[in-house]
């Protein structure tokens, strides 16, 4: 069941509201994509107060104004419903308004970035923590990379 601002793993309790956003959005995410809770809480807070440091006043802004039904739909993806996707390769490839980050096979992306780089960035750690691999597309589709974490 995915994370929201009233119910959300104790450790966040005390983070700062903007902070537990993102770590509840970033650990739902992480969830969804095949991680234990125990193991995605961490990392999600580390992420966060990573994040926090390097965010604009803008986006601590939107990430403390995020609503219930925002956090919540993180965790109601596609690997959830389909555990096969856990043994997925992550694909990057190019989106509407951006980069993508999208599992072999499923049916959304899992992130969406402004520029290539976020996205392979954010592919690379999905696949390592995974033990999968990444295949970086052109931005015409062909592939342009592939690298295996496996």
């Amino acid at each position: 069941m995915p994370w929201d601002k009233k119910d959300f793993p104790r450790s966040l309790k005390n983070l700062d509201p903007a902070i537990r956003n993102k770590a509840i959005d970033i650990a739902n995410a992480m969830v969804d994509e095949g991680y234990e809770e125990e193991r995605a809480i961490p990392i999600a807070t580390t992420q966060a107060k990573e994040w926090y440091d390097n965010a604009t006043e803008d986006e601590v802004n939107r990430v403390h104004q995020i609503s219930n039904e925002e956090l919540r739909a993180r965790g109601e993806g596609d690997v959830n419903s389909r555990p096969e996707l856990i043994k997925k390769r992550e694909h990057v490839v190019v989106h509407e308004g951006g980069w993508a980050v999208k599992t072999q096979d499923a049916k959304k992306a899992s992130n969406i970035f402004d520029t290539k780089e976020e996205a392979v960035d954010r592919a690379k750690e999905i696949a390592k923590n995974k033990g999968t691999g990444v295949v970086i597309h052109k931005q015409n589709g062909e592939i342009q990379e592939q690298r295996d974490y496996s």
